[in-house]
């Protein structure tokens, strides 16, 4: 049995570590050593996308990525994209389109349409179908997960222009 590897984290922007054995999943250590369930694993494959997270500013699927790669890395959960007590808009949004039946899947989507719109504010509907192409949902809730994503992206761009207006 492999020695555990001591890795340095910063997540959700708090400053973590973990003692993980080197075939260990990104996913694993963040559900099983962090306490972080909100990121799922499905498929353990990186094909179904219930278990993306961000690293470093960009989405990775934390079943294929080992825990000792991300070493010092900034990661970014499900759990860390609200701000305060309030959801995030990307949550509120799936909350009040139904956007998550069983919800498995719903961790998932909601970090990759975090990254897409964090760097693609204006992000049509053409964009959002072809980002989320890679992520899976079981329940067949597409045309809602798309409802919500659409109308999050529209709060974003809104909330973005109301900050920009008030510096002006």
């Amino acid at each position: 049995m492999p020695e555990p590897v001591q890795i340095t984290l910063r997540v959700n922007g708090e400053p973590r570590t973990a003692a993980v054995e080197p075939r260990d999943s990104l996913a694993d250590c963040l559900r099983e050593q962090l306490g972080l369930t909100g990121t799922h694993l499905g498929c353990e494959h990186g094909v179904c996308g219930a278990c993306t997270v961000v690293v470093d500013g960009r989405t990775a699927r934390a079943c294929l990525l080992l825990a000792v790669e991300a070493d010092g890395s900034e990661i970014t959960t499900v759990e860390g994209v609200a701000t305060g007590e309030g959801l995030h808009p990307i949550q509120q949004a799936f909350m009040e389109e139904h956007a998550l039946q069983c919800g498995f899947c719903t961790p998932g989507f909601v970090m990759t349409l975090y990254q897409l719109l964090r760097d693609r504010p204006d992000a049509d509907e053409a964009e959002i179908r072809k980002h989320l192409g890679g992520n899976l949902c079981r329940c067949t809730g597409y045309r809602n997960i798309l409802l919500a994503a659409v109308k999050a992206a529209a709060r974003l761009r809104e909330t973005q222009a109301g900050h920009r207006g008030a510096v002006a």
